[in-house]
């Protein structure tokens, strides 16, 4: 999270708004571990990672959509049987959890 304060702190006095997502769980083999986190701002400008790539395009699109009031903050699952995870490139075996919130500072 610490790599991410600088691009949050930018944003921020720019004015922008930003959503994080952050690894809470998973179960077997996963591309990142718990704590890791992404910035999204509402321009779709990213900072950090929460999956080494396989999933980012589809966390990106659900950090917007919690920014514009389409989605409520909270959590998403991708896993190896899920559709969507598979065609985003999760093919790792596992399981990841991610919350998803808009910053509030």
């Amino acid at each position: 999270m610490r790599e991410l304060l600088d691009d949050i702190d930018r944003w921020t006095v720019a004015g922008r708004r930003v959503a994080i997502a952050r690894v809470i769980d998973i179960e077997g083999s996963g591309p990142r571990q718990p704590g890791a986190a992404m910035a999204v701002n509402e321009l779709g400008e990213v900072a950090g990672s929460v999956s080494g790539g396989c999933v980012e395009g589809a966390v990106v699109t659900e950090a917007l959509a919690v920014l514009h009031g389409e989605r409520a903050a909270g959590v998403i699952t991708f896993g190896y049987s899920d559709d969507e995870a598979f065609a985003v490139g999760l093919t790792c075996g596992g399981t990841i959890r991610l919350f998803v919130e808009a910053l509030d500072w």
